[in-house]
């Protein structure tokens, strides 16, 4: 699974991260951050944020009005199929569940719709020990 995340790396440079946090002390922002800061584009999907890392925030992945390579899932486990879902929806290329989320269904209903599957992972350690960079 590492080879297939660290590809998804290289080929794609903008991210969906839903449930990217407003809390710079919680995993959910500074994994997201760290990812913009080796030079990924990096949109945030929240409830009610308006704004995150100095890009716009959206409530759905339906409201982002450009295509996405990887959605980033920091969400519990039992949500992972809905936003696969709409991963599949809007046409994303891959769709990542951070660390200590797994879901089979998720991974399912990802498959089925083409795309890839990353689960269980950090995306900010598989960058730092791949070296990818997009800046």
């Amino acid at each position: 699974m590492i080879e297939l995340a660290e590809r998804l790396l290289t080929e794609h440079r903008t991210i969906a991260v839903v449930g990217l946090s407003t809390n710079p002390e919680k995993a959910a922002h500074s994994v997201p951050a760290a990812m913009r800061a080796a030079g990924f584009h990096v949109l945030g999907v929240h409830p009610s944020a308006t704004e995150l890392l100095g890009e716009p925030a959206y409530r759905t992945l339906a409201e982002i009005p450009e295509p996405i390579g990887i959605v980033n899932v920091f969400r519990p486990a039992a949500e992972a199929p809905e936003i696969a879902r709409q991963a599949v929806a809007i046409g994303a290329k891959a769709l990542w569940l951070q660390q200590g989320i797994v879901s089979p269904e998720a991974r399912r209903i990802a498959e089925e719709g083409g795309l890839d599957y990353v689960e269980d992972q950090c995306m900010a350690v598989v960058r730092a020990l791949s070296g990818a960079r997009k800046n």
